[in-house]
């Protein structure tokens, strides 16, 4: 257990069984009255985000997350596996815990999964990653005021605005914060 004054950005946090992390937190020290510590705090299951006011004294529990390097084998349904780098132990994620990043998963990808007290609260892509374009229908030249882009369809199903030069079985490279197109290789 941790005070609210030792509250740090980046810090993970259980309250009532509900893990957070803090994205912001500010001591203030009002003129007249008591002291308090406003956080901004991200809920690590559905990424919501929430304002919560501690008094400087309150208890709160400090939450361990250890993060291990693994590598995505395959989908059966909505569960995803994973087999352990260290251990080569297999582990199932739900796909509730992907959050939106599910098409964007290619078999022998290496992930990191964070766990609380041995479950896998979250899977972490690298931030780039290369994938091949299975679709794409030809670019157009035409009526464009800025850069031109179409839609095309990757080897996982993931939909991605790219320039109209990349062509089907082209590999681009994409950011898995954003989702966005970065270059094509």
């Amino acid at each position: 257990m941790i005070t609210a004054n030792d509250l740090r950005e980046g810090m993970s946090i259980d309250i009532d069984n509900v893990l957070y992390t803090v994205e912001e937190f500010q001591h203030v020290k009002r003129g007249r009255g008591g002291a308090f510590v406003r956080t901004k705090l991200k809920n690590l299951r559905t990424s919501q985000s929430i304002k919560k006011i501690f008094q400087p004294n309150e208890k709160v529990k400090d939450a361990f997350i250890e993060e291990k390097s693994a590598q995505y084998l395959y989908r059966e349904k909505d569960n995803f596996h994973f087999m352990d780098l260290e251990t080569f132990e297999e582990r199932v994620v739900f796909k509730e815990n992907l959050d939106k990043k599910i098409d964007l998963f290619r078999e022998n990808i290496k992930v990191t999964l964070r766990l609380y007290k041995g479950e896998v609260i979250s899977v972490e892509l690298p931030n780039f990653i290369e994938l091949k374009v299975k679709k794409a229908s030809p670019g157009v030249k035409g009526d464009t005021v800025g850069a031109a882009t179409k839609m095309v369809a990757l080897e996982t199903g993931y939909v991605l605005k790219v320039p109209l030069f990349v062509k089907e079985g082209d590999v681009v490279r994409i950011d898995t914060r954003s989702g966005e197109y970065i270059s094509k290789r």
